[in-house]
């Protein structure tokens, strides 16, 4: 275990805005040699456009730490609430267009 003393704590600041959040039901990866850049989307049925709602760019290692970081969560989450399903379909898209039934 690191020792980390007070003088290097990074107090991190979360605006009213950025607190909400932005829904986003897809997500878009690409990278070049120096960076990721990942696009969330948000997708809703019988709209014809998806806008980009949120972009991130990430170096390399800092995309492989948010990986890391993200196998952690989903591994505590499914010991407490069971397996995430996933579609079998492996390009599944969220509904585009149509209209849905209740």
């Amino acid at each position: 275990m690191e020792n980390f003393n007070k003088s290097s704590e990074i107090q991190i600041e979360l605006s009213d805005e950025i607190a909400q959040g932005v829904y986003s039901n897809l997500a878009i990866i690409s990278h070049s040699t120096s960076e990721f850049v990942i696009d969330f989307i948000r997708i809703v049925p019988g709209v014809p456009k998806a806008k980009v709602k949120s972009r991130i760019i990430l170096t390399p290692e800092h995309a492989k730490r948010l990986l890391m970081a993200l196998k952690d969560n989903i591994d505590k989450f499914e010991q407490q609430n069971g397996p995430i399903r996933i579609q079998n379909d492996p390009g599944f898209l969220p509904p585009i267009g149509g209209i849905g039934q209740a």
